[in-house]
């Protein structure tokens, strides 16, 4: 049997208990020209979709953009833990400025990646089923988001790692820090687990940062009328 698509997910707008009523109404009622909302399947798919799209759209934005991480305080890219140590060290001897440097990277490094993200995030948005949608009508706070964190993480990772390389080595500070790794990797007995890969910890900490980003932008479409910023989603979400 055919698996049938929902034509679009119905993520963001379902946590108040009228949004929810109005959605489990749409579901009753969905294709049939007698349907109490009186609009037509198409704009009421089209609405979905577009509450989607401008909730990772937005998203994307606030993070790809210049101090994206950097400057917001929830989601900068900090030293690894297991720098940390290291870094007190450095900073007591002088050389802050290229710590500071180093953190920049990481961040600038998140900031280029993220833009990225917007064409996997609307694929899994066309993949969604009905029975995805569903589950997410029926789940917390954060559903659309860890939804999206299990169709999309793989992708994004592979898509940000290169990224995340080519604009970290712009700084020579990140440089000198992996020509460092490197010597380190070749004394004698030095295991694998005694290295970080600094890539793989900007590519994770730059797609924890997006999710949680991805995370407030759900909640506020959720629960905020005001976040309803066309007239398609007023007229399909504010009845």
């Amino acid at each position: 049997m055919m698996r049938r698509t929902f034509p679009v997910a119905v993520l963001f707008l379902l946590l108040s208990s009228s949004a929810s009523a109005q959605l489990d109404r749409l579901f009753q009622g969905w294709g049939g020209p007698g349907q109490k909302s009186g609009l037509s399947e198409v704009k009421i798919g089209s609405g979905l979709k577009e509450a989607l799209q401008i909730g990772t759209e937005n998203a994307v934005s606030i993070t790809g953009q210049t101090d994206g991480y950097f400057l917001n305080k929830a989601i900068k890219i900090l030293m690894p833990d297991r720098l940390r140590t290291f870094e007190k060290g450095l900073r007591a001897v002088g050389y802050g400025p290229q710590i500071d440097e180093f953190i920049l990277s990481m961040n600038r490094a998140a900031e280029a990646a993220a833009p990225h993200a917007k064409q996997i995030f609307w694929d899994a948005i066309a993949e969604m089923t009905f029975d995805d949608a569903r589950k997410i009508l029926g789940g917390g706070d954060t559903a659309a988001t860890d939804y999206f964190k299990r169709k999309t993480t793989d992708k994004l990772t592979a898509l940000f790692r290169p990224v995340v390389e080519r604009t970290m080595n712009e700084y020579n500070v990140t440089r000198q820090y992996k020509e460092l790794v490197g010597r380190y990797q070749a004394i004698p007995f030095v295991s694998e687990s005694d290295i970080l890969d600094i890539d793989s910890y900007v590519v994770g900490k730059s797609l924890d940062g997006l999710f949680f980003v991805v995370g407030q932008e759900e909640k506020k479409i959720r629960t905020n009328p005001a976040a309803r910023v066309t007239d398609l989603l007023k007229d399909v979400f504010g009845r």
